[in-house]
């Protein structure tokens, strides 16, 4: 492998002499081939990066996959804190050195810019304005991002201690990595404009070939001369280089100092955005040879479901520059080695996707009810909660084994049958495949990923049995992806994600060519895998959407953030036979990793995703769920949000809040049938416009509900027992409801729940009765609507049922305030499903019962 200063960064003699025991260099790695470079789990890897400038760039994500960035134990013998520190300091202090060489690369570049730019607007201009731009695309943002870094790490490496934390300069580091995406995907025409502006204007080539770099400033050679084009390349040369050095980074730090989970984040950015990157580049550190001496690379891997023979199969995709091969790992006896076993292959010169006129049948996809896979997440949230009780306890180490291939268990059962969004291949020649994946975003990536592939007029290709052998045990070299995305597979150490609730509000949009109706969706991910959670309104027929709206997103463990742009499509011929809906187009994607100390600060945090051109700003901010357990009353009795229900039903003369009445007459009048009615978040400007009008009692709130999007009015309607100052349910009578529906008797079961209905302020109980039946009728379109029972008992029960503060406060001595969620949620969504499920209660009935009954509970 050609060494990373082959391109103009020199040696740092000091340090690689430090690391020549461990055959290493802060310039990269280096060993005489493949054999030498390990990967985490032991398995042999590629060299990581082949630098050739005239090549497409290929940045290359170091040991280990991009789920899983948790580095390898320390190279110093016995892990010695002091030496790891001492370490830490020499890898920063070489990091920097090489630090200022990239800033004055940088410089270099910016010097001819500005006067080519000046030049631009004479009369005798050397290039035009675009030519320009094109060449020194992102390199100012570049420049100012590392100047940035370089001048608030030097101060810490200066002044060098024990307690010194460099975790949050590397981090934010990281999250700007969106500037170098633009950087590379302009890459190619910037170096193919600047050859032919040195071909048509020789003033031009002599500044491309004589640009001076100013040495570090110890340096007695103060200037060497490199050309425009080997300057171009460090941008693409850095990205790597930082990678690498956080892998040291980690190697030598304490897993108790601070700066480890924030090295660990920023690690883990780095190596999503890599692979982001690897997909879209000519991959040729993957590249193996068939015995017919062809070249074929790894594009892409990853863990899917197949539908198979009518049952759910997990598999591990290869994507190869012309084939698809489908694999399972082979179960082997311990300590050997894993391989794979070859399922199917399809060269992609005969891979064909899903066609609108298929005479195929779609299989039918077996969809568990929701309320199955809602408990295995509680199970999961709860194991992953006695992990750490045990953790924690002596000798606690064999439970907590046995806990974790339990909760493992679990996640791989969830993995394997939550996707349901069917990805259907097809063999020209042969039969067809059909994978079931989790999120509209992973399915365009592979079917991007080979449509970029086969347009690159590759022939068809038919392997031997010896050739399949060999291509399928060389899998396991060159996957990319180790394992499969459940938690259990991850360090402690990893920061274990976001559970509570994520505002987010898309604001705009920019770069589209041509005039389209527009929207966006989002999703996060949750026990490994994502899922769709809000949707932007369609802004119809513009270059320049402007939605401004706002958007509440539970969040359970997620890590990231995804918005996928979509142009709808309004013709009813184009019908996806899979999924029987029209098939939008998707204008671009992207995604952010959610950092906890940047969302869960009290401000909003902007932000801007560039994807395939467009970029789409929006603003993000967190509420940890134990905050958003605690209720704050109203200060103005006037309103209705944030007021007792009595007060309401008294000042209003009537047995139910008004709000009530009208929200819900509202949902089942034009409601009733929208998919996902009650789960998929309202824009949250819509819903406060609402709140607003119900608490000054304004006159057109007739005419407002009708012209307002019906999700909207269901978010308004849950916001409204949200913000009761006690839930509806009441404070007083939770502790009973969670014993009750624990009982195993269904006689003592049904007498005390419904007991407990009883024992309801009379406001209470018959809004409670009127939401109930609501509720019913809703799940009797489940067909259309895809809202069970059990789904809308999930959005329900923790509104109208949840523990008072001074409960939480009493349990906070013994466990958190995730752990009570945890722990009651699954009981809250228990108690409303039991009297969902329950025959039609009716108010005078359960009265005249109350003489037969203590009202003490």
């Amino acid at each position: 492998m050609e060494p990373l200063s082959a391109h103009g960064l020199p040696r740092l003699s000091w340090i690689d002499t430090l690391y020549s025991n461990f055959n290493y260099t802060t310039d990269g790695y280096e060993g005489d081939g493949p054999e030498d470079v390990k990967s985490q789990d032991g398995s042999e890897t590629m060299p990581f990066i082949d630098e050739s400038p005239t090549m497409s760039p290929q940045l290359c994500t170091p040991q280990g996959d991009a789920a899983s960035p948790s580095p390898p134990e320390g190279l110093l013998p016995g892990g010695d804190t002091e030496k790891g520190l001492e370490m830490k300091k020499l890898v920063l202090s070489g990091f920097l050195a090489s630090e200022e060489i990239y800033i004055n690369q940088l410089e270099a570049l910016l010097l001819p810019m500005r006067p080519l730019k000046a030049a631009a607007t004479s009369s005798q201009p050397v290039l035009t304005i675009q030519q320009v731009e094109t060449i020194f695309y992102k390199i100012q943002d570049i420049f100012v991002i590392h100047k940035e870094f370089y001048d608030a790490l030097y101060p810490h490496i200066q002044q060098w201690d024990e307690k010194v934390t460099v975790g949050h300069l590397f981090q934010k580091l990281a999250s700007q990595l969106g500037v170098y995406k633009a950087f590379v995907d302009n890459y190619k025409v910037a170096l193919e404009t600047a050859e032919k502006c040195s071909q048509a204007n020789s003033q031009f080539q002599k500044i491309s070939e004589n640009l001076k770099v100013k040495g570090p400033k110890d340096s007695k050679d103060c200037t060497t001369t490199n050309t425009m084009e080997a300057l171009l390349y460090k941008p693409i040369d850095r990205v790597t280089r930082s990678t690498l050095v956080l892998h040291d980074l980690l190697k030598h730090t304490p897993k108790d100092h601070p700066d480890f989970p924030l090295l660990q984040d920023a690690l883990r950015i780095s190596q999503n955005f890599l692979s982001s990157i690897n997909e879209e580049i000519d991959p040729r550190r993957t590249a193996v040879t068939t015995p017919k001496g062809e070249a074929r690379q790894l594009v892409k891997d990853g863990f899917l479901v197949e539908l198979s023979d009518c049952s759910r199969k997990l598999r591990h995709v290869f994507l190869f520059t012309d084939l698809l091969l489908c694999a399972k790992m082979k179960k082997t006896s311990v300590g050997r080695q894993q391989q794979y076993e070859c399922k199917w292959y399809i060269p992609l010169a005969d891979l064909a996707f899903q066609t609108l006129d298929d005479s195929e049948p779609s299989p039918h996809v077996q969809v568990l009810p929701e309320h199955e896979i809602e408990e295995i997440k509680i199970k999961i949230s709860v194991l992953k909660s006695e992990i750490q009780k045990e953790k924690k306890a002596p000798k606690g180490q064999s439970r907590v084994d046995r806990l974790r291939k339990k909760m493992n268990e679990q996640e791989s059962w969830l993995l394997l049958h939550s996707p349901t969004i069917p990805f259907r291949i097809h063999n020209k020649h042969g039969k067809s495949f059909l994978f079931l994946i989790s999120s509209d975003y992973e399915r365009a990536e592979w079917r991007e990923s080979i449509q970029r592939l086969q347009k690159n007029d590759i022939q068809s290709c038919v392997l031997s049995s010896v050739e399949l052998q060999v291509l399928t045990s060389s899998c396991f070299k060159l996957r990319t992806v180790h394992n499969i995305p459940v938690t259990s597979y991850k360090d402690d150490e990893e920061t274990p994600g976001l559970n509570g609730f994520l505002h987010v509000i898309v604001r705009s949009a920019q770069g589209f060519k041509e005039s389209a109706n527009l929207y966006c969706t989002l999703e996060v991910d949750s026990y490994g895998y994502f899922v769709s959670k809000a949707k932007t309104r369609v802004f119809r027929d513009t270059t320049e959407p402007t939605w401004n709206e706002e958007f509440e997103i539970e969040l359970e463990g997620s890590q990231c953030l995804r918005i996928l742009c979509y142009e709808t499509c309004y013709d009813k011929s184009k019908i996806s036979k899979d999924d029987n809906e029209i098939v939008d187009k998707i204008m671009g994607k992207g995604q952010v990793q959610l950092d906890p100390t940047t969302v869960q600060s009290k401000n909003w945090h902007m932000d801007v995703i560039e994807m395939n051109g467009i970029k789409v700003e929006f603003s993000m901010k967190f509420t940890s769920r134990d905050l958003s357990l605690k209720r704050t009353p109203s200060k103005k009795q006037s309103g209705v949000f944030g007021v007792k229900i009595n007060v309401v039903t008294k000042r209003e003369r009537s047995k139910v809040p008004y709000i009530v009445r009208q929200c819900i007459e509202e949902v089942e009048k034009r409601g009733i049938d929208e998919v996902g009615i009650y789960r998929i978040s309202g824009v949250a400007t819509d819903i406060q416009t609402l709140k607003a009008a119900f608490d000054t009692n304004t006159k057109d709130i007739l005419v407002m509900l009708s012209d307002m999007d019906i999700n909207a009015i269901a978010g308004t309607l849950k916001l409204y027992f949200r913000e009761l100052p006690e839930p509806l349910l009441t404070d007083r009578l939770y502790p009973a409801f969670m014993e009750g529906i624990a009982l195993s008797d269904p006689a003592a079961k049904e007498n005390c729940m419904m007991h407990l209905l009883r024992s309801l302020p009379d406001p209470n109980l018959i809004t409670f009765l009127i939401l109930l039946e609501h509720l019913k009728r809703v799940a009797e379109k489940e067909p259309i609507n895809k809202m069970s029972l059990h789904n809308l008992a999930t959005v329900f029960g923790p509104t109208l049922l949840r523990p008072s503060e001074s409960e939480i406060a009493k349990t906070l001595s013994i466990t958190t305030a995730s752990d009570i969620w945890s722990h009651d949620v699954m009981a809250q969504v228990q108690v409303l499903l039991y009297y969902l499920q329950h025959p039609p209660i009716s108010f005078a009935e359960l009265k005249r019962n109350t003489l037969y009954f203590s009202t003490d509970v």
